[in-house]
Formats: C-alpha cells, structure tokens, sequence
C-alpha cells in the first residue's frame, strides 16, 4: 500500500462518514445515545462510552478486511486476474460515488439489511438494555456486521490489496477515518444529519469515491499490458 493511497482511503472515508455513514448509521447511534448514556455521566465517561462503540465497529471492519485481503489473495493467480479484480474494484468505487451522490441507485440494491434476524435482534435487545462499556463495544461489534454500501466498498478495495495484513488496515483506517462523524453525533444529536454541512460532505465524498475508482480502473490496464511485470512489481 503506497502512502498516497492510504491518504485517500482517509479522505474518502472520512467525507463520507459525515454523510453516508450518519445517513445509515445516525439512527442506531441515537437509539443507543438515548437508551444507554445516562444523563448523569460526566463527559469523560460519555466519551468513552461513544469510543468503546467506535473501537467495537472497527474491531470487526479489521477482521472484514483481513478476511478479504486473504480471499484476495488465495483468488490471484496471474496477472490478468489482478488486473481484473482491480477493475471490478474500480467500476464498484465508480458506481459507489454515483450512488452517493444520489445519481443511480447502486448502494440501495446491494443494501440488504439483516437487522431483522432473530440473532441480531436479541443481541441488540439485550445491549440496549446494559449500561456498562464492553456493552457499547459488543454493539459497535454487532452493527459493524451490518450490510452497507460504503463498507462494501472498502472491502472490495481490502480485496484488492491481496494480503491479509494490508486489507486489515484497509479497513482499520477507515473504521478510524468514520470515529468524527459519529462520535460527534452520538454528542450533538440530529445536528449532523441535516443542513448544508452534511451535504458538501457527500457531494465532496462522492467525487473522491469516483476519482479514486477511475484511478484503480486506470491502475487495472497495467496488469492486461503486461501482466508478468506488474504482478510481480505488484507483490513486491
């Protein structure tokens, strides 16, 4: 992973917490901020509270992304198959900022959620109804399962790594990048979820998204040209 990359992976993510993220997931930050904070917690433990379901969310995004960074891996076998997973990854990115931007509806079709399981409904049940701040990290934990678009989207990028360390810090970096935005929410209830500041965050995020992807698409034509080479400039 080169540290440009990186960068924008921080950049993406980041934008894109103040507006897809909290559009997803502002709900389930409010539902537990008023459920489980109690009024009486003074600001530290309210922030640790909020951060214990933020490192919970990024434990299981870590593990998401090593798991995909290994099938990317075990997946690979020439060039051409690189160069293809690049493609796919760069056409989903593409797609994900159109999608963000409100222009088709991509992330709308790949976002099945499971929150009706009955496993997910009795775990959820049972945290809302504990206090204590390993409850806030299982929460964190069991939301970060939840089908999303915007994850989806780092973890074809945590695929497109082929190696399960890179595709854990994929995922770890953007699980950091995404902490602001909801944390802030979990603070400044309903301030985030409307206005002008949420919208240039989205409009801003979206164009990162595509630009990003047209650049690994860009990156893709490498591996079809010569294949050899690059695989093993790739896996240096």
């Amino acid at each position: 992973m080169e540290a440009v990359n990186l960068l924008s992976i921080i950049t993406i993510a980041f934008l894109g917490s103040f507006g897809h993220c909290i559009g997803m997931c502002g709900g389930i930050v409010l539902a537990y901020t008023g459920a489980k904070v109690k009024p009486e917690w003074n600001g530290a433990h309210q922030s640790a509270a909020h951060l214990a379901y933020s490192f919970g969310r990024i434990t299981t995004y870590t593990v998401l992304g090593a798991l995909f960074g290994y099938l990317g891996s075990v997946a690979t076998f020439s060039g051409y198959t690189v160069g293809a997973l690049f493609l796919f990854a760069g056409v989903v990115m593409v797609l994900t900022g159109l999608s963000i931007m409100g222009k088709i509806r991509f992330l709308t079709l790949v976002e099945h959620s499971i929150m009706k399981s009955s496993w997910y409904q009795k775990s959820f049940k049972a945290l809302m109804n504990d206090s204590s701040l390993f409850s806030f990290y299982l929460l964190g934990m069991i939301n970060g399962l939840l089908p999303c678009g915007f994850v989806y989207f780092f973890a074809v990028t945590a695929a497109s790594t082929l190696s399960p360390f890179w595709g854990a810090v994929v995922m770890l970096v953007f699980g950091l990048s995404t902490i602001p935005a909801l944390f802030s929410l979990g603070f400044f209830t309903g301030l985030m979820q409307k206005g002008k500041l949420r919208k240039t965050m989205i409009t801003v995020a979206s164009i990162a998204v595509i630009v990003y992807g047209l650049f690994m698409i860009y990156d893709s034509a490498k591996f079809f040209i010569d294949p050899q080479k690059s695989l093993l400039h790739c896996c240096d």
